[in-house]
């Protein structure tokens, strides 16, 4: 006998399970309750904390562009969308902008996507190496073909805050969030019934939604269900640079270096190789990339990054999806009460709000509603037909 029944269980309460509970609270269709489990309320431990806060527009598939379009609008909104009690929460969304580079190699590669995201409406500029030179005066364009800009809609927010008002606004709509795990899927042949969880409590329910990060394919493995999810550790590295570097956007160089401003500061990182990129939860930073790539990519790329100094680092977890690094969204087919928000790779957190709206809408609606994600449905995962993203970083 179950302890609780819900409509809706939330395997995950971070920022994609708290969108998808914000938004299936606050859609008048749905008078239905709904748990949220989450095994770290202190959230110190998720990606969703450890992320470095991007949001951009510069992918190259059409329903990526879509999914950050509805993004950007959204955090525009959130004061008011998520205010309580009076209290309007700030996310904090910097527009600096995305900046990839590309070498005489990558320029076919950087043309194309730029035509798919002025075709979906995303305001990118592209800039010859005279152009960079001339509007930032601290590029060094050796090397460089050319660079494509964001003009709007991209940059960086506070990964906690958004986190926090999506989860305060959905417990003041009724949302409850039980500080646990789930230890137990319950089938019933073509149908999920319910979880058990790590505290002794089972919950029956009709709908579970799959929202647990890099621990999703454990939880789907718990369903009898297969998800080629893994978790991949990340590190940002944090560095102090004497001379200014005025107006820097969120640089991505040929080789995938990427650095940000942070305050006073500056952030950076970078993917390893397939071969050093191993299945892996803890948290402990390695160095090794920095020293050996970053730093000196950043030294060519930026003069005065030759003179920073290394003050701070933290290691997180992507929810690597091994197929293709695109999300994996909807309902299985043989099991349609499962619902997958996972996958993200790295970018679950500037996908959170039309994620949180379209898996609430498949909830109440049965079908995708407001934006077409069924190109990120499980039926490619089945087919082993990857849906790929030219731009992952």
């Amino acid at each position: 006998m179950a302890d609780a029944t819900y409509d809706v269980v939330i395997a995950g309460g971070g920022v994609v399970g708290s969108a998808i509970a914000y938004f299936l609270a606050a859609d008048p269709a749905f008078a239905g309750t709904v748990a949220v489990v989450e095994r770290d309320p202190s959230y110190q431990t998720g990606s969703t904390g450890r992320s470095a806060g991007g949001l951009r527009q510069q992918f190259s598939t059409p329903v990526n562009i879509r999914i950050s379009r509805f993004g950007a609008d959204f955090l525009r909104a959130v004061p008011d969308l998520l205010a309580v009690d009076g209290d309007r929460p700030d996310p904090a969304f910097r527009e600096i902008g995305y900046l990839f580079l590309a070498s005489a190699a990558g320029l076919s590669v950087l043309e194309s996507n730029l035509a798919v995201q002025r075709a979906e409406g995303a305001h990118i500029a592209r800039l010859d190496p005279a152009d960079l030179a001339a509007r930032f005066p601290w590029i060094n364009v050796e090397g460089i073909a050319a660079g494509a800009l964001g003009l709007r809609d991209e940059g960086y927010l506070d990964p906690h805050a958004l986190l926090m008002a999506l989860r305060r606004k959905a417990r003041d709509l009724g949302a409850v969030y039980l500080g646990d795990a789930v230890t137990a899927v319950a089938r019933d042949g073509g149908r999920i019934t319910g979880v058990t969880l790590a505290g002794g409590a089972h919950l029956a329910c009709g709908t579970l939604v799959n929202a647990a990060g890099a621990a999703a394919a454990r939880v789907a493995a718990m369903a009898g269900l297969d998800l080629p999810v893994r978790p991949r550790k990340r590190f940002v590295y944090v560095i102090d640079c004497r001379t200014p570097v005025p107006g820097l956007p969120l640089t991505i160089d040929t080789n995938g270096v990427w650095v940000r401003p942070e305050g006073a500061q500056f952030i950076c990182g970078v993917s390893p190789p397939a071969e050093a990129d191993p299945d892996c939860t803890d948290f402990e930073v390695d160095e090794t990339l920095f020293h050996d790539v970053i730093w000196p990519t950043l030294a060519h790329r930026v003069p005065a990054f030759e003179a920073v100094k290394l003050v701070n680092a933290w290691a997180g977890h992507y929810a690597y999806n091994t197929l293709d690094q695109n999300a994996v969204l909807g309902p299985h087919p043989e099991v349609p009460n499962f619902l997958f928000a996972n996958g993200f790779s790295g970018h679950g957190l500037q996908q959170s709000p039309a994620v949180g709206r379209g898996i609430a809408e498949w909830i109440i609606h049965g079908a995708w509603r407001t934006l077409d994600l069924s190109p990120l449905g499980y039926a490619r995962i089945v087919a082993g037909q990857p849906l790929r993203e030219a731009n992952v970083v």
